[in-house]
């Protein structure tokens, strides 16, 4: 049943995480990935799902995820993390199309709820149990121990950061894209898409293929504990973005002086006023939907 598979998941979940500091690069994507499939193969152990391929949507998707690494790879390749100011739009705009996007497609194209997103409340208990699971087990892997450099102004700009693209992270890959691909092929193929355009999405940041083969991996995890309970609590505050800012940390490869801290508080304040109207547009539309 549904909470046998809950209990499975969340188990591989956590050995998957146990994984990190023992596996890298491809050899951790391919045992990962490998493990993930032999486990879907286990009669009952995922949902069936009737295939409703949706062209239009696929095209948005794709759409959409084009711009995104369009507007990383602007921000990274071509401005560089050299200037503090150049990058910062293009990045922000790739932030705002990843999450304000799939918003506004969802709830005023589609007619549908920021609640497909993972952006819901009525099962935050479970939720936040499975997000204080996952998110102890990675802590105690990368940050437990580690001593932040003495000045604050390197590391806590790259908190911030790390909080706000987990925002992105969270509800472009897995809250839309995944779960999109879920509805119109099964959770088999949504997790290895979003698992997939998750690593090579990192290309917008110029990594190169050893990294993207981990984050393949990495992302493939993180779609999994998504979809154990399928709420964004899982993965945002405490999962993703204690992976990115440990990784951020650990690299010292981006400056980030005080006032970044107002530039991702502009893009958070934008995303939260976004999903505010739309669940403002989803109250007004129902009793005529009814």
């Amino acid at each position: 049943g549904p909470r046998r598979r809950v209990a499975v998941w969340s188990a591989w979940v956590v050995a998957a995480l146990l994984l990190l500091p023992l596996l890298g690069g491809w050899l951790y994507a391919i045992v990962v990935a490998g493990s993930a499939l032999l486990l879907a193969a286990v009669p009952g152990a995922v949902p069936r799902v009737a295939i409703r391929p949706d062209r239009r949507e696929l095209l948005v998707i794709a759409l959409m995820y084009v711009a995104v690494v369009g507007l990383m790879r602007l921000a990274f390749t071509v401005f560089t993390t050299a200037s503090t100011t150049g990058p910062f739009p293009a990045f922000a705009a790739a932030l705002l199309v990843g999450t304000a996007g799939p918003v506004v497609y969802l709830v005023w194209f589609r007619h549908g709820s920021v609640g497909e997103l993972g952006l819901r409340a009525d099962n935050w208990r479970s939720a936040t149990l499975l997000a204080l699971l996952f998110a102890g087990v990675q802590f105690a892997l990368t940050l437990w121990g580690v001593s932040l450099p003495a000045d604050p102004e390197n590391w806590v700009p790259l908190l911030v950061m790390a909080l706000v693209v987990g925002v992105f992270e969270s509800i472009f890959f897995r809250g839309f894209v995944q779960s999109r691909i879920e509805a119109q092929f099964g959770p088999v193929v949504g997790i290895a898409t979003a698992a997939v355009l998750y690593g090579l999405y990192h290309v917008g940041y110029g990594m190169g293929l050893t990294e993207i083969g981990f984050l393949l991996g990495l992302g493939a995890v993180y779609a999994v504990a998504f979809a154990t309970a399928r709420n964004l609590l899982e993965l945002w505050p405490l999962l993703t973005p204690l992976g990115s800012f440990f990784a951020n940390v650990r690299a010292g490869d981006i400056p980030l002086p005080w006032a970044s801290i107002l530039g991702f508080g502009d893009v958070l304040v934008v995303i939260v006023v976004v999903i505010v109207l739309a669940r403002r547009h989803e109250r007004r539309r129902a009793p005529t939907s009814t």
